[in-house]
């Protein structure tokens, strides 16, 4: 169960009224906790990567991994500015998350390419999602920054099924 905020716990300046900076609060955590997730996920795949591509593929998890992250800080500070509280937890982002758990059996390149173009796939399309959610709240900032994680998800993606696209 996603956890919600019912106001904004801090007071600011920004001419944004309180019931939109709730429902942004709450969408910022619901990016946030699919973020930590991919995060995660992509270090599983790091970490327990095997098989002929595996130097090529253990390094590119964990640069996909340390990208994610920075998209994760600028998401929690978002939600931080509009005067709500990050979820950062592992008990709010097991409760909220959209991805799917990732496949602990998963061994080969080819595995977890799979998986994590399917996580991938998802966590833009949410991003998707949320800049046409942010963008009728009025927030073109919070539009941006979607936006912004949205494109850099899809690049990475892209990346990610080119190593699989000679399979297809």
């Amino acid at each position: 169960m996603a956890v919600t905020l019912t106001k904004p716990l801090h007071k600011t300046h920004i001419n944004i009224d309180d019931d939109t900076r709730v429902k942004l609060i709450d969408q910022l955590n619901n990016a946030l906790a699919a973020l930590i997730d991919l995060k995660l996920q992509v270090k599983q795949a790091h970490w327990n990567v095997k098989g002929m591509r595996f130097i090529a593929l253990h390094e590119l998890f964990d640069l996909l991994a340390s990208e994610v992250d920075k998209h994760i800080d600028k998401i929690a500070e978002r939600a931080t500015t509009l005067g709500g509280v990050a979820l950062g937890t592992i008990d709010s982002v097991k409760s909220t998350s959209v991805l799917p758990p990732y496949p602990i059996d998963a061994l080969t390149g080819e595995d977890h390419l799979y998986a994590l173009i399917d996580r991938y796939a998802l966590a833009s399309n949410l991003m998707r999602k949320h800049i046409e959610d942010a963008d009728n709240l009025g927030d073109a900032v919070t539009t941006d920054l979607y936006t912004e994680t949205s494109s850099a998800l899809d690049l990475r993606l892209w990346f990610l099924e080119a190593h699989i696209q000679d399979k297809v």
